[in-house]
């Protein structure tokens, strides 16, 4: 089973938005998925979903890695709007399901017009005045580099967990799913961790 691919790959080119600097690009970001967050309002929803696809044209990114974000999204953003569906109404499913959307394809927008060194050495800089505060800004940049690479891991968690309630029978079950892929993330995390602190990485 291949692995489905929220966080797209470097893919370099020469577009507007590959030449704007890091921190213009990751504040952009910010910027959108706060107000994708605070508005609730399905045509807001919809708008948003059509400024990440202006995005996604503007940056020039293969339609190869937006159709394999919003697969993606679409597993983990089905479960979401079943519940929304469930608390209030489809209207709310809906708006649910295109809100993630939108997020997934700006963030690949991010990593398809931005080497990820890049955006490391970015954060690094970003944090460094935290130092005399006790901020560590290298372990800082380590912790938003696992986070980026864990989130294909996490989509593949998902999917098997779902194939495997599907064979059972248990898919219309949301705790026959959410149960063993809460259990499998956490597992994952904790493995992590102690990777990290087998190679002193977690220590002062």
């Amino acid at each position: 089973m291949s692995t489905p691919q929220l966080v797209g790959s470097y893919q370099p080119g020469d577009s507007v938005v590959h030449r704007l600097p890091v921190g213009v690009k990751v504040s952009a970001l910010a910027v959108f998925s706060i107000s994708v967050v605070a508005v609730r309002s399905m045509p807001a929803s919809w708008v948003f979903l059509a400024l990440a696809l202006v995005a996604a044209l503007l940056a020039r990114v293969s339609v190869g890695a937006l159709l394999r974000a919003a697969r993606g999204v679409l597993i983990v953003a089905v479960v979401v709007a079943a519940f929304q569906w469930w608390l209030k109404g489809p209207d709310r499913a809906i708006e649910t399901v295109v809100d993630l959307l939108a997020l997934a394809l700006v963030a690949v927008v991010l990593t398809a017009t931005t080497p990820v060194n890049a955006m490391l050495d970015a954060m690094i800089r970003w944090s460094t005045p935290f130092r005399r505060l006790g901020a560590d800004p290298e372990r800082f940049a380590l912790t938003v580099g696992l986070a980026v690479q864990a989130i294909p891991g996490t989509i593949a968690i998902a999917v098997e967990t779902r194939d495997a309630a599907r064979a059972r029978g248990l898919e219309r079950r949301p705790r026959a799913y959410l149960s063993p892929f809460v259990i499998r993330v956490v597992a994952r995390a904790q493995e992590t961790g102690d990777a990290l602190a087998a190679r002193g990485l977690g220590d002062d």
